[in-house]
């Protein structure tokens, strides 16, 4: 009986649930809203110069596609 007790003793202390080590209170990062907007327009900056990018990828591609040369073909005569 007496290591029983102190089994659940033990296990007990481990699997117990504290509070001493629990965050006080959320994290606040003060961002106003001229932070945001300065995000916004850097975002934007970035979404206008990869839109010129991809199209030009595309071009790239078509352009690779238009350039082949026809293959040549055969002519049976009789």
């Amino acid at each position: 009986m007496k290591t029983t007790g102190m089994r659940n003793a033990v296990l007990m202390s481990f699997f117990s649930v504290s509070n001493a080590f629990a965050a006080g209170g959320a994290r606040e990062d003060n961002s106003g809203l001229f932070v945001w907007i300065f995000l916004g327009f850097c975002a934007l900056i970035v979404v206008v110069q990869i839109v010129p990018a991809v199209l030009m990828l595309f071009g790239f591609a078509k352009g690779l596609n238009k350039n082949r040369a026809p293959e040549a073909q055969t002519v049976k005569s009789r």
